[in-house]
């Protein structure tokens, strides 16, 4: 009898941590907008956010003043995003715009990238922490290389789910032809650089066509809306309960007589799952240890798991600090004083083989010169070109760094938030690169 009901217990405990995961997973949604100049990036966003009635009043009526189109009784719906005075002169879009929003089935982040050829990095910058992308193609050009080079970013940072928003159908009629012909030339784009979970979508972002409602003007489109389809984008399998991964941020030591032999380690779980009892390697000294209790929120809990923050507490007193990384004893990740990456560079200064500079990734920071630029990645072919001197402002290029003392790094298509790193100046203390570990 006593077994059956510990057995319950056990299914019960299961049953409430997937229910726990789901809703962490279900919460927020990061996405990206990307395409060409004046395909409309922002005046989507600004169709989405009027339309779902998340604009506040006193900002709308700023926007009403400052819109072009006042006179005709509508609003600049790209002014809710282009927030530079540079921006709304040039009506175009400079910077990466942040928007946060929610309706009642999630909360969504959004990122309005440039689409300039020269604001690249930016578009890394981005799409570096999105799960989403929506790339959107004028109706009236198709598929361009813009189209292509963001869809080879969206690929590069391992962006899991991307729409492609097939704008300004209002310009072409409607048609379906010119739909379904955007709709195969880019399937063979996606197909060229192994894009999986891929949806298609007729819109108007300037007249609100299948942006929160179905609009009737498109009866030969059976699809959801755009909304619709960011609330309901399934991320259960996006995160990584596989391989247990814990960076240290800060070592917890009150050092008080009621706390007096209190030790924690926190930091966030951005993989896998941490239960007490783990045995446990901390790298890259590659000290084992246990875990002996597990906190969040000043509570014990029996276990943690990706994403939620927490502190580890360790059977064995040894000697660790911000930027080591706690992990599974039979599931290492790589740790080692060279590594390849591609690189997005991202300064003005271009950058030369020798050429120091402070590399960071999760809380680690080594110092670190680049070793070998192997060859430069054409972003609209994908080809590998000759391997350059030196490497220019937006430039992707594959890389070996050597850093002064070994680092813990999984593959990026392994593990995104442990094998993406940025190069700093050591100077002025300035990102001037995005890695992505091979």
């Amino acid at each position: 009898m006593k077994a059956t009901w510990l057995l319950l217990i056990l299914i019960t405990c299961d049953l409430i941590l997937e229910l726990n995961k789901l809703k962490i997973k279900m919460d927020i949604l990061r996405f990206i907008t990307a395409g060409s100049v004046d395909d409309g990036k922002s005046t989507l966003i600004g169709r989405l956010l009027y339309d779902s009635k998340s604009i506040m009043i006193d900002h709308l009526e700023a926007i009403e003043k400052q819109s072009k189109n006042k006179e005709d009784g509508e609003i600049d719906l790209a002014l809710l995003t282009d927030g530079l005075r540079a921006e709304r002169e040039q009506g175009i879009t400079i910077d990466v715009a942040y928007k946060y929003f929610s309706t009642p089935k999630r909360k969504f982040i959004i990122a309005d990238a440039p689409g300039h050829i020269q604001y690249t990095r930016n578009m890394v910058t981005g799409a570096s922490n999105s799960d989403l992308a929506i790339i959107l193609v004028d109706a009236r050009h198709g598929v361009i290389e813009q189209t292509r080079r963001h869809s080879i970013i969206a690929s590069l940072l391992n962006i899991p789910h991307v729409i492609v928003a097939i704008n300004k159908m209002d310009l072409v009629d409607y048609s379906q032809d010119v739909y379904n012909n955007i709709v195969i030339d880019y399937s063979k784009v996606a197909e060229t650089l192994g894009l999986k979970d891929i949806t298609y979508i007729p819109i108007s972002a300037l007249n609100g066509d299948n942006i929160v409602d179905k609009s009737d003007k498109y009866p030969w489109y059976e699809g959801r809306n755009l909304l619709d389809i960011l609330e309901n984008v399934e991320l259960a399998n996006d995160i990584n309960y596989t391989d247990p991964r814990f960076p240290v941020q800060y070592v917890i030591r009150p050092q008080t007589e009621e706390l007096h032999d209190y030790r924690g380690y926190a930091g966030k779980v951005i993989s896998g799952v941490y239960k007490v009892g783990d045995k446990v390697t901390v790298q890259p000294a590659g000290i084992e240890s246990t875990i002996s209790a597990i906190e969040i929120a000043g509570k014990e809990v029996a276990e943690a798991f990706a994403p939620q923050s927490a502190i580890l507490h360790l059977k064995d007193k040894i000697d660790i600090s911000r930027g080591d990384i706690i992990v599974n004893k039979n599931n290492q990740p790589k740790v080692e004083n060279e590594i390849e990456a591609l690189l997005c560079w991202m300064a003005n200064k271009p950058l030369a083989v020798g050429s120091k500079y402070l590399l960071q990734i999760n809380s680690r920071v080594v110092r670190a010169v680049i070793k070998d630029i192997e060859y430069k990645l054409n972003v609209n072919s994908l080809e590998k070109e000759p391997a350059p001197n030196e490497a220019s402002l937006n430039d992707i290029v594959k890389v070996t760094i050597k850093t002064a003392s070994p680092i813990p790094f999984d593959s990026y298509k392994k593990i995104r938030v442990n094998g993406g790193a940025i190069l700093i100046d050591e100077t002025s203390h300035v990102t001037v690169g995005a890695c992505m570990i091979q």
